[in-house]
């Protein structure tokens, strides 16, 4: 009678281990098989590739997508240092140039993007006289990022063919306190990337700042865009992407890596950027 009673539990603990996999839970079994890529993005990206991140996932759940989202320069350091990444996003060309010279860009793998442009902002009915850059010297406080952020060293570009500041090798290298000095000691809260400048405005702790336009999705109902700053005072804001060379990364991860590079590059993906003000129009 103990035999069979030892026998029937026993045939009812493997039935349950088939069922339920020996205690190892569904959940368990997706963490197994997920992949996880680091993707590293200018803060000017982030709210887009947030939904092209979504967009991907529905048809590709087991890749986890985890954003580093900060300015290309902070990134472009991150990744000198040794940071783990496999794909690279940039807000300027600088940043990828200097990137593919440090042989850390897989070979083939980099392409143009988007274009941007540089606007002037304020906060909405802030008063301010500033009409644009020609006067920004105007307003009682500016937020600009600095030299190393690509908004910044736009932003110098920009005031150098306008005649405010003069010409430099390197106009990233024009600091802050230059600038303040060239614009009749304009106070300037410099900020280390461009989510900080549009804050600064939105928060009304500066009367005006340069950003993107993209960056203004969102904000239509409290800004004012001054000014769209011209491609011939800033020159293209191209955004390059690129496969990072990430020797920790395994088989899977490569190889989702350019699939979501390869997807970040469709059609369908241009359409979600140009819906966020982006230029998609780019060789």
């Amino acid at each position: 009678m103990v035999k069979k009673i030892i026998s029937g539990l026993l045939i009812a603990g493997m039935a349950g281990c088939m069922l339920t996999g020996c205690g190892k839970s569904s959940q368990e079994e997706e963490q197994k098989t997920e992949t996880e890529i680091q993707v590293f993005i200018a803060a000017s990206l982030n709210t887009v590739m947030t939904e092209l991140a979504e967009m991907y996932q529905e048809n590709h759940p087991e890749v986890k997508i985890t954003y580093n989202a900060d300015s290309s320069g902070t990134l472009l350091t991150q990744i000198e240092e040794g940071y783990e990444c496999d794909i690279f996003f940039s807000a300027a060309q600088k940043q990828m140039d200097q990137l593919e010279e440090d042989g850390l860009v897989e070979e083939g793998t980099r392409a143009n993007v988007v274009n941007n442009q540089v606007v002037v902002v304020t906060l909405k009915d802030s008063g301010t006289k500033v009409t644009g850059l020609e006067n920004i010297g105007d307003a009682q406080s500016f937020a600009l990022a600095g030299g190393s952020v690509p908004v910044g060293k736009y932003t110098r570009q920009a005031l150098v063919n306008i005649g405010k500041l003069d010409a430099a090798e390197d106009v990233s290298a024009i600091t802050t306190e230059q600038v303040s000095e060239a614009l009749g000691g304009l106070e300037i809260s410099e900020q280390d990337n461009v989510s900080k400048v549009l804050s600064a405005v939105v928060e009304a702790s500066c009367e005006v700042g340069t950003t993107y336009y993209s960056d203004t999705y969102g904000y239509e109902d409290d800004l004012d865009i001054l000014e769209t700053v011209s491609y011939d005072l800033t020159g293209n804001v191209i955004y390059p992407i690129a496969r990072v060379v990430n020797e920790e990364a395994d088989d899977a991860q490569k190889a989702a890596a350019d699939d979501f590079l390869q997807f970040v590059l469709s059609d369908e993906a241009k359409a979600v950027f140009d819906s966020y003000y982006f230029d998609t129009n780019v060789e």
